[in-house]
């Protein structure tokens, strides 16, 4: 495994050594009001030598969920062990995140930009100022995301598991659904593949909310991920999740009609084939149409809204075969393993205290 030296971590401009902890300001371009912005990369390195990873979030600007799983993670009691250098980047569109937006203001998807350009777009320089100053620095990557909005997904690993490494870190994170996902052309991880970083992507989650247990699942998995790549010493006290099952195939279900839509189906739920995921009606209830599930498989996403057009996406399948079965156990396990306790006060590390 490739190893930084003890000399060379310098995220823009700013060396890094052994033992350090520093927050650096990447600067990007300002606001019309020629305010200045930043992206803000959080840089730890221990005092052992081990590999470079980085944690990213918000790379749609409304997708906050990873915020928080990184606010935690930066406070958590075994970073004083690491080995190597995590960079922690929780806001990388830092436009979209003021604007409770996906998009920068230029209207383009950051993670169709990749690896962008110093003379191109808005977005493209955003691209550029984040491969060149983190992605290039790293030999891992993790990258948090969530579903739209008034969309959740249920917690799942996204990657490219014909990658030995990415696969290897897909099965350490501890969830239990686990998607074998194409790379797209101008994303995070395609120009990362392109250099030789795994990268893995953590589903969980709607736009613009906090949800707890997929909180929880984020801070857990990504401490998963640290202890298997040698960042981390190995954790003896906790019984770990078993690895997950692996999906080839999705389908999402459209309406077949316009109206308000009543849903049965829960994310998470093991359904079958003809199985009724909702009814459509019309707002007087002289009509009902049935959404029916095509084939059987796993919940992985739904629409949260109560009101559709025709051929809007409703719910999203992912189809398992007959281990759908197997599912429906590791589902169980997660929500038990990752419900808080609301009875006992969170660990410190999980409510605000001083970073030292």
């Amino acid at each position: 495994m490739t190893v930084e030296k003890a000399s060379d971590l310098i995220i823009g401009k700013v060396s890094v050594a052994p033992g350090e902890r520093q927050l650096i300001d990447l600067p990007v371009a300002p606001m019309y009001t020629h305010d200045d912005l930043s992206i803000t990369v959080q840089a730890i390195r221990g005092k052992r030598p081990g590999p470079t990873l980085f944690i990213s979030a918000a790379i749609h600007g409304d997708e906050i969920n990873g915020v928080e799983i990184i606010r935690r993670l930066l406070q958590h009691r075994a970073l004083k062990n690491l080995r190597g250098s995590l960079l922690a980047i929780p806001i990388v569109n830092v436009y979209g995140f003021l604007n409770h937006t996906r998009y920068l203001p230029d209207g383009r998807d950051l993670n169709r930009s990749f690896p962008g350009s110093s003379k191109g777009s808005l977005t493209g320089r955003v691209a550029y100022t984040f491969v060149n100053e983190v992605v290039k620095k790293c030999t891992h990557g993790i990258d948090l995301h969530t579903g739209a909005r008034h969309r959740s997904n249920f917690p799942q690993i996204r990657a490219d598991l014909d990658d030995p490494k990415a696969a290897e870190m897909t099965m350490a994170f501890g969830v239990p659904l686990a998607i074998d996902a194409k790379i797209r052309d101008g994303s995070l991880r395609d120009c990362a593949g392109d250099l030789g970083i795994p990268v893995i992507l953590y589903e969980a989650g709607e736009a613009l909310r906090f949800e707890e247990v997929y909180i929880r699942a984020g801070v857990r998995g990504i401490i998963n991920v640290m202890r298997n790549i040698g960042m981390l010493p190995t954790s003896r006290s906790r019984k770990s999740l078993p690895e997950p099952i692996i999906s080839n195939e999705t389908t999402w279900v459209r309406a077949g009609e316009s109206g308000v839509l009543r849903t049965f189906a829960a994310l998470g739920d093991k359904v079958t084939e003809g199985q009724t995921l909702a009814i459509v009606a019309d707002p007087l209830g002289a009509a009902e149409s049935p959404i029916v599930a095509p084939s059987g498989g796993v919940v992985i996403g739904r629409t949260n809204l109560p009101l559709v057009y025709e051929g809007d996406a409703t719910f999203h399948i992912a189809h398992y075969g007959r281990r759908a079965g197997a599912v429906e156990r590791h589902l169980e396990q997660f929500q038990e393993e990752h419900t808080p306790d609301t009875s006992q006060p969170p660990p410190a590390w999980q409510v605000d205290m001083p970073i030292v």
